[in-house]
């Protein structure tokens, strides 16, 4: 992915790694459908099948969601999680191509099932990794019983999590992604939904959190605005292009930008020739000023217990035992961070 790309130009002295303690205090608007991917992805029993309820429903997603927000409010951090709305149109080309290399892998996966290879079972099952919309209904209502707030973006939950945090009312916004720092948030923070710790080969590293701050990231890439930045984004693709230009890699587009000094310019030059399925001006315009409400607010409450419960242990078979410990460090959590004014809201 082009964003991936982008990603990759950024050098190490515009990112900061930190521990989660380091976040105290700050409220992070997290991309949710961002986070639960992640879960879905990660949260899995040893055949690579998702977890499941007795009636074959997918957990993967609760169960990360119920315990990794545990483990940010403990840590003083108050998560706020984002969930998409509508997709843009510009993005219906990639949404489409996406729901292709699912449907293959998912092909791929029942031969392998057929053939009896596990391990590559487990690698496919990963990529037919998607979210439904009851998926995203029981989240919004855990998070609900959990007293955590969420809010529903009009379009792109990363737009909006970027505008909550550029007029003030999130520190940063949470992502895996580098789309958030596109649409304007002042620091994207990483790796806040994945475990501390990764399975690369047969290895384990650590991944800590990292926070990219936008102006760093423009200093560090030699880059005068933002909109350079999606220029330069552009170039490289991104979920609107995700073919970018092609023959022109990493280096080159920064060289275009830096030399050109916007997209509009080297449309008109170097680009001249080059050929756009989407109207590239019109991406530009999407990241500079993209669907985003207004209506939200930040509050954080009391558990409902019997609620969480419900949820959790009597929909979704959930160990009652293990569901009391998490709520009680949650309890815990939230009761001490509520002398630093938890109880806040914008």
């Amino acid at each position: 992915m082009g964003v991936t790309e982008l990603g990759k130009l950024i050098p190490k002295e515009a990112r900061k790694e930190l521990k989660l303690e380091q976040l105290s205090g700050r409220v992070i608007a997290l991309d949710a459908y961002n986070a639960l991917y992640q879960f879905l992805a990660s949260i899995r029993q040893p055949d690579g099948t998702p977890l499941m309820d007795s009636r074959g429903r997918v957990t993967s997603h609760l169960n990360g969601l119920f315990y990794r927000t545990i483990n940010l409010v403990e840590a003083g951090i108050r998560p706020v999680y984002v969930f998409d709305g509508k997709p843009p149109e510009l993005k219906r080309r990639e949404i489409e191509a996406r729901r292709a290399a699912k449907e293959k892998a998912r092909e791929q996966m029942a031969k392998a099932a057929a053939e009896g290879k596990t391990e590559e079972v487990a690698k496919y099952a990963k990529r037919v990794v998607y979210i439904t919309d009851s998926m995203a209904e029981d989240a919004k209502a855990l998070l609900t019983a959990m007293g955590i707030p969420w809010v529903q973006a009009p379009s792109e939950g990363e737009a909006q999590a970027a505008h909550m945090a550029a007029k003030g009312s999130a520190w940063g916004a949470g992502s895996q992604d580098y789309d958030s720092l596109l649409f304007g948030a002042p620091r994207l923070v990483r790796n806040l939904a994945v475990s501390s710790r990764r399975k690369v080969g047969e290895e384990y590293v650590e991944v800590p959190p990292e926070v990219i701050e936008l102006e760093s990231a423009l200093r560090a890439l030699k880059l005068k605005s933002r909109e350079q930045l999606i220029d330069l984004a552009i170039l490289l693709g991104t979920d609107y292009n995700p073919d970018g230009v092609p023959g022109v890699g990493p280096q080159r587009a920064l060289k275009i930008i830096q030399e050109h000094g916007s997209l509009e310019n080297a449309l008109r030059t170097v680009l001249k020739a080059v050929e756009w399925p989407v109207d590239p001006l019109e991406i530009k315009r999407m990241f500079l000023s993209p669907p985003a409400t207004d209506n939200y607010r930040v509050e954080f409450r009391e558990p409902d217990v019997a609620e969480v419960y419900r949820i959790l242990v009597e929909e979704h078979d959930f160990s009652r035992e293990r569901v009391e410990k998490g709520l009680e460090r949650l309890r815990k959590a939230l009761s001490r961070s509520r002398t630093s004014s938890l109880d806040a809201f914008f």
